[in-house]
This record gives structure tokens, sequence and C-alpha cells, in this order.
């Protein structure tokens, strides 16, 4: 990778305001892309970006948002999905509104988007999509239950679009990240009754022993994005500390 090795690129990535989707727009940028940013609160997009009000759960928003950035770019090349939301609770513990609500936002958002942005990929030659997915959809977690279904959905929905795609010259792959260190996992710890107990719990749980870097899963989004990868579809790339993988003996 060089500083520079996205220069050309038109990229858009959804959530791109906050956490993992505003560490990826600024790496992004830094390496040469033009960025369009789309985010229920765009104001928080990073310095160089072109930020756009949409709503995930949204056909129309979508749309509109989507054509606006490509019209703006002179086109698309690399759609990332990355906006999405968490939830905690058994499979019994969360109402069924909010179970449609996290499908609606984590695997339909996906979908909005990527209907939208599939005229504008099919005229890049450099065509690419990378979807945030998460370690729970390979691996049980407890408390997070409508969560995992939505992330398993994005991994499947992963490897269906790389199959449909593939011959239109367009990649599709997915990130799964292990816990990251963002701004629902802070909010998580502050409502703990001990937040350093849960910070180290949640450290604990990944074998590297620490959480996973925003700036780390947008380096591993960049490089499923660039050419560095143009052999690779239809692959998911743990992100993780170690953490589906590995099984490390306790510390004695």
């Amino acid at each position: 990778m060089t500083a520079n090795d996205f220069d050309g690129v038109r990229l858009l990535v959804t959530g791109g305001a906050s956490g993992i989707g505003y560490a990826i727009a600024s790496a992004a940028i830094g390496r040469g892309a033009a960025v369009a940013v789309l985010d229920v609160e765009p104001s928080g997009a990073p310095v160089g970006a072109l930020a756009y009000k949409a709503d995930v759960t949204d056909d129309e928003s979508v749309a509109r948002a989507v054509d606006d950035a490509a019209a703006a770019m002179g086109g698309l090349d690399v759609v990332v999905n990355n906006a999405g939301i968490g939830a905690q609770g058994t499979v019994e513990a969360n109402s069924i509104d909010e179970w449609r609500h996290v499908l609606d936002v984590n695997v339909l958002g996906m979908v909005r988007v990527t209907r939208a942005a599939l005229p504008h990929l099919r005229k890049s030659d450099k065509a690419a999509i990378v979807n945030t997915c998460s370690i729970v959809a390979t691996a049980g977690l407890p408390e997070r239950a409508a969560y995992s279904a939505s992330k398993g959905a994005v991994l499947s929905l992963t490897l269906a679009m790389a199959a449909d795609h593939l011959r239109e010259g367009i990649r599709v792959n997915c990130v799964n990240p292990g816990t990251a260190d963002t701004p629902w996992i802070g909010r998580l710890l502050s409502e703990a009754p001990d937040p350093a107990a849960e910070r180290a719990a949640l450290e604990a749980r990944q074998p590297s022993g620490r959480l996973v870097a925003a700036e780390e899963v947008a380096d591993a989004v960049l490089y499923l994005a660039s050419p560095a990868a143009s052999a690779t579809t239809g692959m998911a790339l743990a992100v993780d500390g170690g953490m589906q993988g590995l099984r490390l003996r306790p510390k004695t």
C-alpha cells in the first residue's frame, strides 16, 4: 500500500461520520480517494469527504444520496456498506419491533444501498463492495441474539452478492471485526456497573488481549477494496485479535 494508491478511486461509505466508518473514510481520503459519506448525522464526516444525509432504512433517502454522490464524484468504484446498529439481549429479551429494526438497518440497509449503487458500479473497471460484518457471524457470543442474526445474514449476503456480480466485474467481500473500540462499545461500557472491569473482560475475550482499533478495520476494508485484492471475492476477513480461530491457554 502506498500513500496515493487510491488516486482516482471514488468511494462511498455508509455510517461514515463516526466509529469504523469515519476511520474508513479518513484512511481512504489519506490514500487519495474521492470519498462520499452517507450518514443520518453527516456533520461528523471527516474533512475532505462529501457528506450526505441518508437513512439506510428509507429507500428514497438512500437512492437520492447514492445518485447525488455518484454525480458529484463522476461515478462510483467502491461501496462500503458499513452503517449498522448494535443490540443486546437473548432471543427472548428484545421486542419483535427491535428485531425488525436491527434487521432493517443491518441487512436491508445494505440491500438498499447496494441496489442503488449497482448501476454506477457496473460502469467502473475497478468495482468493489465491502460489507462490515462481525465476529458474531461465526462465533456465538452471549447477549447478542438479534445482532448475531443480522450479521450472519450479512455474511451469507456477501457470498450471494459475490456470486451474482463476479461476471459483471464487481468483487464483494466483508470484514469481520472483533470487539472494536467504537462509540457504541464506549456507551455500553459507560452503562456497566463497573466500566473498568467490563472493559477488561472484553479485552481478555480476544486472544490479543485488547480491543480492535477502528483504524485496523479500515486498513482491512481498504485492502479488500484495492487492486491488491483483485483476485479476492466472496471472502470474510477477520480483524478480531485471533478471536475466531485461536484458543490460547490461560495465562499462568
